[in-house]
Parts: C-alpha cells; structure tokens; sequence
C-alpha cells in the first residue's frame, strides 16, 4: 500500500507535471472507483489545475475550485502518460480505474491490481467532504507535531504500539510498512503497549517515526512515478524481509501473519530475543 512518503512523492511529481494545465477529460472506467456523484467529472473538463496537495494517504488535486480526492488503498497506483491512443479505453477491463487527460495530450492512469477494489476518488467542493479525510489525524511530518503533541496521543491511546501508529484517526499517513521500519528504528515490539511506554520511550519512539518518514521522502524525492514503488522496498530494512538478516545485528527477521496482513521484526533489535508468538495463540509479548 502506498504511504505517506510514496504519496508525497506523487504530489510533488503531480505538483511539477500537472499544475497549470487544463483538464480535457476524466473518464472513469471501473464502477467502484467513483464514490460520488455531484458534482459530476465532467465538471473538470475545461478547469486548470491550480494546486497538488497530500492530506495522510489522500491525493488532492484542486481544478476549477473543486478537489479530486484520491485514495490508491493496498493496490492502487498512480501512471503518468506523456500520451494517450485516440481510441478511449474500455471500461471493467484489465487494471484501470480513471483516466485524466489534459489538453497537452498527457496525463494519468489511475490502475488498481487484484479482485477486491479498494481505490477510491471523490470529487468534492472541499476536501472536508470526503469523510476520511476529515477524520484523520494529525500529519506527522508537519511543524506543529513535536514530541509533546505525540505524546499527547499516545496517552489517549491504550493499545499496542503498532496498531497506534496506524490509525489514520490519530497520525495520518502512516500504514504496515513503515511502522515496522519506525518500530525496527525505535528498538521496541509491535506488540508493547502504549501505556507502558516511558518517558524515553516516547522520546525514542517519535525520533524514530520523524527519521524514518523523512528518510523516505528524501529517497522519494525526484524518482519518477512509475519507479517509486520499487524504491519503497529498496529502502525498507525489515519490512517485507521475512527471513533475511537484520541490517543492524543480523538476526533472521520473523515474521507475525494475521488474517489480511503481516509484520515483520528482529527478535534481538525489538524483543529482547524472543520470537513473538501468533497472537491469536498467545499473549502479547511486551
């Protein structure tokens, strides 16, 4: 799944190859990508785009005072084309869900892979409108959260530590992949619970987050679109890596699978050694 760093990656790549030029057409070719339905896409056909902006996982492109709001959930990406055939594409074939071609000749491919559709675009008068973009959380990258208002956070939240770091209702942007590596950095279990976390703790942990989500975007940055997701998984260290040796101590790195996802860990940088139990079996190792 896409994440904060690969998104602003594509906002910034959208920012330099997008802003300025007028939307010739936007077609919809997979029934469940378009959640809504006033105003209509072809609202956007005439408008300049005028602005790129990321909120969490969510893009954001602003045309003729209206928003395009997209969310590529687990399988969905983003393919920009210089050009496009004369012919328009077929709808419910294949990967693609939404064209957007502008009057240059150039655009994008919405494309999502796999049977379950999870990709979705909400045109709207203000981003405010898509119900999961106004509940999110705070943008962890953002000036304004410090150590304080993270930790801040995490006293209302009494949960284990990767489930924290992944709710887009409390720090947006943040998904499976990079709170393993944040957790891998921070030297702490997936599993401990945040109100168990000290002082330092806290302090270590938040380090970590702003180090690592800064890392990827830095990375991020200047890769063009089609070729970020490749650099996503050149730059993780555990995540996905079930198996290899650790980058720091060179522990195997294990592995907890539940029903839709996994993590991944070293046993000796984040669990005192141990191998953490399935935890539909066992309880939480702290």
């Amino acid at each position: 799944m896409p994440e904060l760093p690969e998104v602003e990656a594509l906002r910034v790549f959208l920012d330099d190859h997008l802003v300025g030029k007028e939307i010739a057409r936007v077609l919809p070719l997979a029934i469940s990508v378009l959640k809504t339905y006033d105003p209509p896409l072809t609202a956007l056909e005439g408008t300049r785009v005028t602005s790129v902006a990321r909120h969490g996982k969510f893009l954001d492109i602003e045309a003729g005072g209206l928003h395009l709001c997209t969310h590529l959930a687990r399988a969905g990406w983003l393919r920009w084309k210089d050009s496009f055939p004369a012919a328009p594409p077929r709808p419910g074939k294949g990967p693609l869900a939404l064209r957007l071609v502008t009057t240059d000749g150039d655009g994008f491919d919405l494309t999502e892979m796999g049977t379950k559709k999870s990709l979705s675009v909400h045109l709207v008068h203000d981003p405010m409108d898509v119900p999961r973009i106004a509940t999110l959380g705070p943008d962890p990258l953002a000036d304004a959260f410090d150590r304080d208002a993270f930790a801040a956070l995490l006293a209302g939240a009494r949960r284990q530590i990767k489930g924290a770091l992944r709710d887009q209702s409390l720090i947006a942007g943040i998904g499976n992949a990079y709170s393993d590596e944040i957790l891998h950095v921070a030297k702490m279990s997936p599993f401990k619970r945040t109100a168990d976390l000290t002082e330092d703790d806290v302090t270590r942990l938040y380090t970590a987050l702003r180090t690592t989500l800064r890392d990827a975007v830095d990375r991020s940055s200047g890769v063009e679109a089609g070729k970020l997701k490749a650099e996503k998984k050149t730059g993780m260290r555990v995540h996905g890596r079930t198996g290899e040796a650790c980058p720091v101590c060179g522990d195997t790195i294990l592995e907890v699978s539940f029903s839709d996802s996994s993590l991944q860990y070293c046993p000796t940088c984040q669990t005192g050694g141990k191998p953490l139990a399935d935890r539909r079996l066992s309880k939480f190792l702290k």
